[in-house]
């Protein structure tokens, strides 16, 4: 099977944080077969979307990277949506709303791809992306084989899924949404849209979404903003202004820069409060010393 790839591919290029090295090899599979092909016959890979919410080392990465944002087909038949895990979750907001159909209004302001956001289990404005999740059809990594899950079977929680064991890779997912008067819904992403432009910064200022999770029953964007890590602003990363849960690339930052940042708020929150944030960044590569050592104190047992 003829797969796309290139070799030698600076990642940097695809992360939103436009921060990362060079990666051995990249694969770009355009549908299911493609991607299950390469689960069988690679023995060691990381498997990426849209590079939204991650941090890719500067170091870069000496295996394979298979980036899904060429899987890019779905289809809408009545209230059913069916989509593949690379269809980006702003496309099929738009989409659903052309066919009067609401539950994915929050993805609007989310950069990242369907697989990215049932990995982490993703929301905002009170909906997310389990709330309407019908199954999905994943590979089973220890099996070799397609399997399929319902809702109640992909353990979901806070910024959590079954995804996250390690066991299984999502290829695609089945949602049934609501018929809604078109108009509503349109008014629902002018609004969602209105607020991200508002208190989040845009591509245009590198970043990877939200660096923290937000604590049970309190918010991580309050208690970094009453640390005072607006005021933390280094050479190459800064804290954004209009929202203390994100850390913008000034230009030339490097992961190294990103993860000292990170740090820096980690502890500061950790000295006022006594809270330990956990962050929702997920970084990957090939670890300096200096990353080795910034990872543990962030990370713990919460990554490899």
């Amino acid at each position: 099977m003829q797969i796309e790839f290139k070799e030698n591919y600076n990642i940097k290029t695809h992360t939103t944080f436009k921060i990362g090295g060079v990666v051995n090899k990249v694969w770009f599979p355009k549908n299911q077969q493609e991607l299950v092909f390469l689960l069988k016959d690679l023995k060691d890979y990381i498997l990426l979307g849209n590079c939204s919410n991650v941090l890719v080392s500067s170091n870069g990465y000496k295996g394979n990277v298979i980036l899904t944002t060429e899987m890019k087909n779905f289809e809408i038949n009545g209230n059913r949506v069916i989509a593949d895990c690379g269809v980006k979750g702003p496309l099929l907001a738009q989409k659903t709303c052309e066919n009067s159909l609401s539950g994915f209004e929050f993805m609007i302001g989310f950069p990242g791809t369907i697989g990215g956001e049932i990995y982490m289990n993703a929301s905002c404005h009170g909906q997310s992306i389990s709330d309407n999740l019908v199954r999905c059809c994943l590979f089973d990594k220890q099996k070799k084989e397609i399997v399929y899950k319902e809702k109640k079977e992909m353990d979901f929680e806070y910024r959590k899924s079954i995804l996250q064991c390690g066991k299984y890779v999502l290829l695609g997912a089945e949602f049934e949404l609501k018929k809604v008067a078109k108009e509503e819904i349109q008014s629902l992403l002018d609004r969602n849209l209105g607020f991200r432009k508002e208190v989040q910064p845009s591509l245009a200022h590198p970043n990877a979404g939200s660096v923290f999770k937000n604590p049970p029953n309190d918010s991580a964007g309050r208690l970094l903003d009453k640390a005072g890590v607006k005021e933390f602003n280094f050479d190459n990363v800064e804290v954004w202004s209009k929202h203390a849960n994100f850390i913008v690339n000034k230009g030339n930052a490097s992961s190294e820069d990103v993860l000292e940042l990170m740090v820096k708020m980690f502890e500061t929150v950790k000295e006022r409060f006594t809270i330990e944030l956990v962050p929702e960044i997920i970084f990957i590569g090939n670890k300096s010393k200096k990353e080795e050592e910034l990872c543990k104190i962030l990370y713990k047992k919460t990554q490899k």
